[in-house]
């Protein structure tokens, strides 16, 4: 069978696709990743065959821009700039390869084009979620920038709150140009696109695990949660050796990424470095752009461009970030208590659900300084109660077979 793997977005997007990829190919499927161009040297490496639908330089266009990472405009920028484009590549892309009864489509949240593929060409798709932060109910809601959903609230309260989402941002920064597109190959218009259109009526993927989000009783019904994916790259690129060299002169240090699609981490990580000295530690500084590093660093903090979390963090003592919910999951894995500096999208959803596990904290953007993370980390480095959860979460994952639950779903549709 020939699989589509649709990924729009960032590492943080295409990463779990990538293992989910490798799973299929090893159950003999053939493996085509439709993602930015970005992207490609990765598929190539993996062995899959790779179609941009969303060049290297419009992507990175795209990072530069600041407002990207704003708690309110994020979405805008985000969709306006790195989503409507690739609509009509990735219908294309699918057409082009679509052979019936032979293919199946597998699609992110961001991948609108598929859902077109679907409605107008009778593809098989499944929808994948990445994070629980997309999934609307009347019960247990996502924290949401902007938005008030506490469990207690009632139902028509939070649904009133999505309809003005809808009403005053979603619809009308979407509507427009994928109708426009629609009617191009036929399809006649839609609305409620974020709300209930993009969800695939033959498959809904959660890659998150139901004791990290629950699924709930009005969540669609066509919903099947598998668990963290756990892909980064491991086995590609061996461990540099300087950095095998820092992790073997000393104690366990504390591992500081504001995620791998942030270029504007100029306070992050200079409250980083600072925060190090003030608790003694020694600081691994991730970053793959490296012009937002401090030029001087104290001792015992360094910088280093990418390294695999699955090797890294079981040799650390803290895992600091942005709340992307894969590095989450890979600071779970490693039993690591984790300080969250969630800015949007679903990062502060994924923080309220780090807390409420018992496994880490957060602090605001605004608040994230060095007295203040270091603080935070001096009270999460010395709790037992923080370090026997971590550990807790980190057996549990161990024990679930995240992929081979996805794989499942995704042939049941051949």
């Amino acid at each position: 069978m020939r699989i589509l793997l649709v990924a729009v977005g960032s590492a943080g997007d295409v990463h779990p696709f990538v293992g989910l990829g490798l799973q299929l190919a090893a159950r003999g499927h053939r493996v085509t990743l439709l993602a930015s161009g970005y992207f490609e040297k990765l598929a190539r490496q993996v062995g899959f065959d790779f179609v941009p639908v969303f060049s290297a330089d419009e992507f990175l266009a795209l990072l530069k821009n600041p407002l990207a990472w704003h708690r309110f405009r994020g979405f805008i920028e985000c969709f306006r700039g790195g989503v409507l484009p690739t609509i009509e590549p990735t219908y294309r892309a699918i057409a082009d390869r679509y052979v019936p009864g032979e293919t199946v489509v597998v699609a992110s949240t961001l991948g609108i084009g598929a859902r077109c593929a679907q409605e107008r060409l009778g593809v098989p798709l499944v929808s994948v979620h990445l994070s629980p932060s997309v999934f609307r109910s009347d019960y247990q809601n996502p924290v949401l920038p902007g938005m008030f959903l506490p469990d207690w609230l009632p139902g028509p309260l939070k649904r009133s709150q999505y309809w003005l989402a809808d009403t005053l941002v979603i619809e009308p920064l979407l509507r427009g140009p994928l109708n426009e597109f629609r009617r191009s190959i036929g399809l006649p218009p839609v609305k409620g696109i974020l709300s209930q259109w993009h969800n695939s009526p033959q498959g809904i993927l959660g890659l998150f695990p139901s004791w990290f989000a629950a699924p709930q009783p009005d969540w669609p019904a066509q919903t099947v949660l598998a668990g963290f994916p756990l892909y980064d790259e491991r086995g590609l690129n061996p461990l540099e050796e300087e950095l095998l060299a820092f992790l073997d002169s000393g104690s366990p240090p504390i591992v500081f990424t504001p995620g791998s699609a942030m270029l504007h981490g100029r306070e992050f990580f200079q409250a980083a470095a600072e925060a190090c000295v003030l608790l003694g530690r020694r600081g691994i500084l991730l970053t793959r752009f490296a012009e937002q590093v401090p030029r001087t660093l104290p001792a015992g903090v360094r910088h280093f461009s990418y390294a695999p979390f699955s090797e890294l963090l079981p040799r650390a003592a803290a895992l600091v970030h942005h709340g992307g919910i894969g590095t989450m999951s890979q600071g779970f894995a490693a039993g690591l208590p984790q300080l969250v500096m969630p800015m949007s999208f679903d990062q502060p959803d994924n923080a309220a659900r780090l807390r409420r596990l018992g496994a880490g904290a957060s602090l605001s953007r605004k608040r994230f300084r060095a007295t203040t993370v270091a603080a935070a980390l001096a009270e999460l480095l010395n709790s037992s109660q923080v370090a026997a959860r971590c550990r807790q979460l980190a057996e549990r994952l161990a024990a679930e077979r995240p992929l081979e639950t996805a794989c499942n779903l995704i042939e049941g549709l051949a």
